[in-house]
Parts: structure tokens; sequence; C-alpha cells
């Protein structure tokens, strides 16, 4: 029978301590907490979706507004806006013919403002 040889950055032997396995299993979030999370995370992994929050950190934009700056069509622009939209990361309004964004809270600010102080971190 040959041993099995394991990397050097996993455990060597299976063992778990029970108490602290059990008490992290009881502070965990929920499964629907853990989906919309992860959801959250899918849609702010796109370069034009950031860039639209970014945007919207400086100032609530008409949909025009975030064409130009992006230098993207308004049909493009738009489809992203419904994705952010779709997780309440951003809300609009009418203004006769015009739609404006603004952010919905600056949560999702922050969350991006600490992931770039971790990337440049040294």
């Amino acid at each position: 029978m040959s041993k099995k040889i394991l990397p050097k950055d996993m455990c060597q032997v299976f063992c778990f301590n029970k108490e602290k396995v059990a008490k992290i299993k009881r502070t965990l979030i929920p499964e629907d907490e853990i989906n919309t999370l992860s959801e959250t995370f899918k849609v702010i992994s796109d370069n034009t979706r950031i860039k639209i929050l970014l945007a919207l950190k400086e100032s609530e934009l008409c949909v025009c507004d975030i064409s130009h700056v992006l230098d993207l069509s308004l049909s493009a622009v738009s489809h992203q806006l419904r994705i952010l939209r779709s997780l309440r990361l951003v809300r609009y309004r009418n203004e006769g013919k015009l739609v404006f964004y603004s952010l919905n809270d600056k949560h999702i600010i922050r969350l991006i403002g600490d992931s770039l102080r971790h990337i440049k971190e040294k």
C-alpha cells in the first residue's frame, strides 16, 4: 500500500476542533444572504459597472452623461444600469424625458474603496 503525500499547505492528518467548528457554524449567515452577497460581488466584478459606480459617487447623472463619461452607447449603459438596479446598488428618478441615476447608498463605494486600499498595500 503506497502512502499518499499531501501538499505542505494541507494538514497531514484529519482532525478538527469540535467546539470551535460548532461555534463558527452557529455564526455563519443564512444561505440566501450568502447567495446575495456572491451576486453582488459578481455584479461589481465587471469593469464597466465599477466605472459607473465610481462616476455616480461623484454626482447624480443622467444616462446620457454616463454614456459620455464611459464612451459607451446608451443601450450598453442602460443594460449595465439595469443589472446594478437589480441588486439595489443604484436608483433612478425621472425628470421629464430624462432619467437620472444615483447610488442607492454609500456602502458599495466603501467596499470598492476598501478593495482599492487592499490592492495598494505593499
